[in-house]
């Protein structure tokens, strides 16, 4: 009796273990300079069948940057395929990314004086716009960046670090550039 309920256990060890092995890896989460998120973003990506890693999934990130002058947040969210066999895939997606920035409109005074009381009078001030663009001129913020992405991604037959490179035009009602880019590595399960 004892020798059977060995022997079932081991085989269902080894058929568990045969069957996490057969789970491809059709989540990740990443690391993007420059790319969909503008400067740089955390990004979770994920193919909608888990049983094809050449399919059709969708990224959302987040990123940003902040220093004493300017504040910057931006959130891509995009559709992607992927073309090949693992390790290598073409990928190939289109999408937008969210974004918004401090505006800095400042006024500084051209010409004035002091009163008697010691206290500065401005008699001809100028208000300064911010003229804001990332690449492109904006329209104030928040606003969109249209986004498409054309490149390779490496992802390990059985999950583990991942890495990219692509292409990524963007685009809004301003204009149109080509020659965006941007790289990525992190973790594929």
């Amino acid at each position: 009796m004892m020798k059977k309920t060995l022997t079932l256990l081991v085989l269902l060890f080894i058929g568990f273990k045969a069957t996490a092995q057969d789970k491809l890896p059709t989540r990740s989460v990443f690391l993007e300079l420059g790319g969909a998120g503008l400067p740089y973003s955390f990004n979770y990506d994920f193919r909608f069948d888990k049983e094809r890693m050449d399919s059709w999934g969708m990224r959302v990130g987040a990123g940003g940057y902040s220093t004493q002058e300017d504040h910057f947040f931006s959130l891509p969210v995009m559709v992607n395929k992927l073309y090949g066999k693992g390790p290598h895939y073409f990928e190939f997606g289109f999408g937008a990314t969210f974004f918004a920035y401090d505006e800095s409109n400042y006024t500084y005074c051209e010409s004035g004086y002091f009163d008697s009381n010691g206290v500065f009078i401005c008699t001809s001030s100028v208000i300064q716009e911010s003229n804001y663009q990332f690449i492109l001129p904006v329209d104030g913020s928040p606003s969109v960046m249209g986004t498409i992405n054309i490149g390779y991604r490496r992802i390990p037959v059985d999950g583990g670090f991942t890495w990219r490179f692509n292409l990524t035009p963007i685009f809004n009602n301003n204009g149109f550039w080509p020659l965006y880019a941007g790289i990525g590595f992190g973790y594929a399960f």
